[in-house]
C-alpha cells in the first residue's frame, strides 16, 4: 500500500499556510518538487512536518534565504550550521538591546512630569546624543 498523498489545498489545510505560500517555498527550494497527478501536486504526509519547521524557523527570524541554506544543511552537524545560528543569534541579541531602548525611550515620555516632553532635559540629552551620532542604545543609556 502506498503512502498517502497530499494536494496542494489539503497540505495548506493541515499547515494553515496559504497554497501561494507553498508554491513559493517549492520555487524556492525550500519544499521538493511533489510528484503530479494529472497534472496537479501531491505531497507526501512529510510535507506537513517540514512546512512545520519552515514556519519555526520564519518565526525565529530566518529570512528565506537562510532558510534555503538551513534547509540544504540539513543537521547541526553539517558545516556552516552552528555558524548561521550563531549569526542569528547576534542579530536577535541586537534587535533585543534595540527594541529595548525604545521601550525605556517611549515608557520615559509617558512617564515625564513634563507637561511637554520636548522640554525635558532628558529628552533634550537624548535628541542631542543622537544628532551626535549616538545610537538610541547610546542616547537612553542614561
Amino acid at each position: 500500500m502506498s503512502e498517502e498523498l497530499l494536494t496542494i489545498g489539503e497540505l495548506a489545510h493541515r499547515t494553515g499556510v496559504a497554497t501561494s505560500a507553498l508554491r513559493y517555498w517549492e520555487e524556492q527550494g525550500l519544499l521538493p518538487a511533489p510528484a503530479r497527478v494529472a497534472g496537479q501536486r501531491r505531497y507526501p504526509l512529510s510535507a506537513v512536518e517540514l512546512v512545520g519547521e519552515i514556519l519555526i524557523f520564519r518565526e525565529v527570524g530566518f529570512s528565506l534565504r537562510e532558510l534555503k541554506t538551513l534547509m540544504d544543511l540539513r543537521t547541526s552537524a553539517a558545516p556552516g550550521w552552528r555558524e548561521l545560528h550563531e549569526r542569528k543569534l547576534a542579530e536577535l541579541d541586537r534587535r533585543i538591546a534595540r527594541a529595548q531602548a525604545a521601550r525605556t525611550a517611549i515608557a520615559h515620555g509617558l512617564a515625564c512630569p513634563r507637561e511637554d516632553v520636548h522640554d525635558c532635559p532628558n529628552f533634550r540629552r537624548g535628541v542631542a546624543a543622537r544628532l551626535a551620532g549616538a545610537s538610541l542604545e547610546e542616547a537612553h543609556s542614561h
